[in-house]
């Protein structure tokens, strides 16, 4: 199969097209391929810490590696062929960390049990999917607090790309502070920023993927990553095994603990972390209507249940469609193409995981500023004149980067949105699927969520 556009086969174009309807979104192969391409570089450091992150919570590494890589293989094919979104899956950070230091370390839960616990969640899912529930709830979302979201979960995304870069680190009298912009990774990370910056305004296709390559080999030249000494340092042909985690999770001793509240929080952080990265992803990629509402959302979000329970099957945690898809979204992915592209570099990853280890953080980082000034761009929609709409907004907006979680900036936007259009009187502005989610949040808080 040749891979320039300009050489793709009648047949090839036909498939392409039936498949992921390219003309009726408006794009090309091309551009799909380089928006896959781009989306797996910013996300593919999932690849290295999800393992890691699990491994703590005593899930051997090499079968964590193995079931991160084809948990996102499996749910990512299924919104590319299925859902026909420009959306990849994997294993949700927040989510890993919960499962590992919260409940099995924290409850003292075996790794088996917390397991059988994310199965149970995405059962959940399934249900409130098929049910329509899940729908609803998207259905429901107040205008305001929509684009609140898109906006809140770009200046989350540039918040973790300044710390990836080094430019913000934690400061114990102000929390945060400066980084020293005079040390390699900042400052190649700043150079980065620029150079992408650049090849934006001179509207260069693959900007962002050309800015990842530029700077890690100027980081490899600087000295400041390292560089591939030989052939192993580039490709493995010893895939690892999943066989000691596959059909490990124990779902009878989830529910034999009691662990309501446990699957209650992974169920509502997951739930609202997934749709509040769903409703600015497919936004920003045309996918919704006029009155934003998301196209073939059914279909994404059963996706998404079957996805969890087969990441629990396989040995991994609850999966999240990631921000960083927002990546390959603004190079210009709007299909499943981008999202097919993004599976098969995860399945070759395979083979190459040394490989994608040698691309530094601060080669990442500047994407990730990029995009979060890039999704600023729905603050335009929201109107600053209705003050019951504009705190809750604020606080949705500031609290994700904030508290580092999407569900708490969206937890606060819910609960005050509702408080205070109660308090006016604007009891018809409210959608019952509101008073639901508001109720929820202050439970998930309640027993302990974060």
């Amino acid at each position: 199969m040749q891979e320039k556009s300009n050489t793709v086969g009648p047949n090839q174009k036909g498939l392409l097209e039936k498949v992921f309807k390219l003309s009726e979104r408006g794009t090309k192969a091309r551009t799909e391929i380089i928006a896959g391409i781009t989306s797996f570089l910013a996300m593919s450091y999932i690849i290295i810490v999800n393992p890691m992150i699990l491994a703590d919570a005593g899930i051997p590494h090499e079968a964590a590696l193995a079931a991160t890589i084809y948990a996102s293989v499996f749910c990512t094919l299924l919104f590319a062929l299925w859902v026909n979104y420009p959306v990849a899956i994997a294993p949700g950070m927040g989510l890993n960390a919960f499962f590992t230091y919260t409940v099995v370390i924290g409850e003292g839960l075996t790794w088996q049990t917390a397991l059988g616990a994310v199965f149970i969640s995405g059962l959940v899912f399934f249900i409130l999917t098929v049910t329509g529930i899940r729908t609803k709830i998207v259905e429901g979302v107040p205008a305001p607090l929509k684009s609140a979201i898109g906006v809140g979960i770009g200046l989350f995304i540039a918040f973790i790309g300044f710390q990836n870069a080094g430019l913000v680190v934690t400061d114990e009298s102000t929390v945060v502070s400066l980084g020293d912009v005079t040390k390699a990774g900042p400052l190649i990370a700043i150079i980065g920023v620029i150079i992408a910056g650049f090849l934006m305004a001179k509207n260069i296709k693959g900007g962002l993927l050309i800015t990842i390559a530029t700077t890690t080999i100027i980081a490899m030249i600087g000295g400041a990553a390292a560089v591939p000494k030989g052939i192993g340092d580039i490709i493995s042909f010893k895939l690892p095994s999943m066989s000691e985690t596959f059909m490990q999770m124990d779902i009878m001793g989830a529910v034999g603990y009691g662990v309501i509240a446990v699957i209650f929080s992974f169920t509502i952080v997951e739930l609202f972390d997934n749709l509040a990265t769903l409703i600015g992803l497919t936004k920003k990629a045309g996918l919704t209507d006029k009155d934003g509402n998301i196209q073939d959302l059914d279909k994404a979000l059963q996706a998404d249940s079957f996805g969890t329970m087969a990441s629990a099957t396989f040995g991994s945690t609850a999966l999240n469609a990631y921000v960083e898809n927002a990546t390959g979204i603004s190079e210009g992915g709007r299909t499943g193409l981008t999202s097919l592209t993004v599976g098969v570099l995860f399945l070759v990853s395979l083979l190459f995981a040394p490989l994608i280890g040698f691309i530094p953080s601060m080669a990442t980082a500047p994407i990730l500023i990029i995009v979060g000034a890039l999704m600023l761009t729905e603050i335009a929609n929201i109107k600053f004149d209705d003050y019951t709409n504009v705190i809750p907004v604020f606080l949705t907006i500031v609290m994700m980067p904030l508290t580092y979680s999407i569900a708490t900036g969206l937890a606060f936007g819910f609960v005050t949105y509702t408080a205070l259009k109660m308090l006016t009187g604007r009891f018809k502005e409210i959608h019952w699927i509101v008073y639901f989610i508001s109720i929820a949040f202050i439970i998930h808080f309640i027993v302990g969520g974060h």
